[in-house]
């Protein structure tokens, strides 16, 4: 069968006979995706580009030669496509690159994912966050062109692939390897500036979700294909906690037991805010819940004290805690 080796000898050598290849496996959800698996009985190769590490095998997405060898080498039963360019800002200044990527290698990939079960991620981006909450059958509309990348995205995947499945989600955190990584942890230098006032969007409602959770999601997701081949189409997963970042902010004080009377809520959004995003853009996610394949979201002070715990270097929070 294959996925099991055979030694010589009378004792087998066991390995997991589903695989998934898992894009942008260095990347923030990629990680907690690849982890997802690997610990619970999957074969999984993770991709990276300008960040492949030892473990992970660098392939450009862009190059239909890589991509196809890499599948047919593997020959993967499901393939989760995280890698993504997800910062709006970035993807206005340097747009072209970021359209190769969100758009074109979406193409590239699904081209080649025939008979295999491929699930695409985006964003709830897609949205323009006017008339919240949004289902899966709503019509998009993106107001910066990180959004019409990853809906120009979802088109190329569907269209070339009809059995995939898109996975829209939030605004993401997890274990970073360095807070920036995350809209969500990025936040954590402000609240440790303690003695230094700084403004925070207070405008802009947000739904932070962990990685970890979307990971529990795609890999229910990649079960169920397995017996269920007709899932497939648009679907959302999202926790319910609603925050503004300036009440992500003080959440995270609050979850260090740090003092947040330094943050100033900013009510008004300046002028050259950088890419224009969407007011409200709540995913209503009922689709995965009938199906019994959604997870219940971690409690988010609970999730940024595992994401954040490697970052506790500030004496103030050490005294706090554990004295």
């Amino acid at each position: 069968m294959p996925g099991f080796n055979y030694g010589d000898d009378q004792d087998e050598v066991y390995t997991p006979y589903r695989r998934v290849l898992v894009t942008g496996a260095t990347g923030l959800l990629g990680r907690a995706v690849y982890k997802e698996f690997k610990n619970n009985d999957w074969d999984a190769l993770g991709s990276g580009y300008n960040r492949a590490r030892p473990s992970f095998l660098k392939c450009n997405l862009l190059d239909e030669d890589a991509v196809r060898g890499v599948i047919q080498g593997f020959q993967p039963h499901v393939i989760v496509h995280c890698a993504a360019e997800r910062r709006p800002d970035v993807v206005e200044r340097h747009t072209e690159a970021a359209m190769n990527l969100n758009v074109h290698a979406c193409s590239t990939l699904a081209k080649e994912a025939s008979g295999i079960f491929l699930i695409y991620i985006s964003t709830d981006y897609v949205f323009d966050g006017r008339n919240p909450p949004y289902g899966e059958n709503d019509a998009p509309n993106p107001l910066n062109l990180y959004g019409k990348s990853k809906l120009e995205g979802e088109r190329e995947i569907l269209r070339h692939c009809p059995g995939a499945a898109v996975l829209r989600v939030p605004i993401l955190f997890g274990e970073v390897e360095k807070v920036e990584e995350s809209a969500v942890t990025v936040l954590w230098d402000r609240v440790q500036e303690g003695a230094e006032s700084c403004t925070i969007d207070h405008c802009q409602q947000r739904f932070p979700t962990y990685t970890n959770d979307v990971a529990r999601v795609c890999r229910k997701m990649a079960e169920r294909a397995l017996q269920d081949p007709s899932l497939r189409g648009i679907f959302h997963y999202s926790a319910k906690e609603q925050m503004t970042k300036y009440e992500i902010a003080c959440a995270i004080a609050d979850a260090f037991n740090l003092p947040s009377s330094h943050l100033i809520p900013m009510t008004e959004q300046p002028a050259g805010a950088g890419a224009q995003r969407p007011q409200n853009a709540q995913l209503e996610c009922s689709r995965l819940e009938l199906l019994g394949l959604s997870v219940d979201a971690t409690p988010f002070k609970t999730a940024i004290r595992d994401s954040l715990w490697p970052f506790q270097h500030d004496k103030r929070w050490r005294q706090t805690v554990f004295h």
